[in-house]
């Protein structure tokens, strides 16, 4: 019997090295990938998008309720301390003031024309209508205004047909602020009735 030597120094047998291959993206996985990312662009750009439109509205919303709060206690002080009115028209009042210094005449009006430095605005003039002094600006871009006025008989309200039993006085306005991208706000005003205190009143 003979016994073999195993061959323990052969060299072992090799395989030829694999190449890793690397696998790229298919055209189909492209454009899922392309859609998906696509969809979620629109879906920032659109919040985005709202948030500054609300932002706006907001601030416009600020803007107006601040002119008109100011505009009605400008109007509503000298209405007050007014010994006279002369209605000139629905859009226009002069008031004839008495303070503890003097007694002086303001008209406020609405400029209903679409061009001019006080188109559509409401705004405060030192003496008549028809004064040529500088106008002060109250509300900007207003397009609905008028002026009622009421008398008052036996403890009730009724309109008043002229000056003379006028007794009270009260003031509706609509502004408008336009934007670019956002929806126009708008802003209705209805004033509280102010009494002509120092008026005395003919029915």
């Amino acid at each position: 019997m003979y016994l073999t030597e195993k061959n323990w120094g052969a060299p072992h047998a090799r395989h030829p090295a694999r190449k890793s291959c690397g696998r790229g993206f298919t055209l189909v996985e492209l454009m899922v990938a392309a859609g998906i990312s696509g969809f979620i662009l629109a879906g920032v750009l659109t919040s985005f998008t709202m948030i500054g439109r609300s932002g706006y509205n907001a601030a416009s919303y600020s803007i107006m309720e601040a002119e008109a709060r100011r505009a009605l206690e400008t109007f509503s002080g000298e209405a007050r301390m007014a010994s006279n009115i002369t209605w000139t028209s629905a859009m226009s009042v002069t008031l004839t003031v008495v303070s503890s210094a003097s007694t002086y005449t303001v008209t406020y009006a609405y400029d209903a024309s679409a061009t001019g430095a006080t188109s559509k605005c409401f705004y405060r003039l030192p003496g008549t209508a028809s004064s040529t002094a500088s106008r002060l600006i109250l509300v900007r871009n207003v397009n609905d205004f008028t002026f009622r006025r009421y008398k008052v008989v036996n403890g009730v309200d009724y309109t008043a047909t002229n000056d003379l039993e006028t007794k009270q006085i009260q003031i509706t306005l609509r502004s408008i602020r336009t934007g670019v991208t956002a929806v126009d706000t708008s802003n209705a005003v209805l004033s509280a009735r102010v009494v002509l205190r120092n008026k005395s009143v003919t029915t």
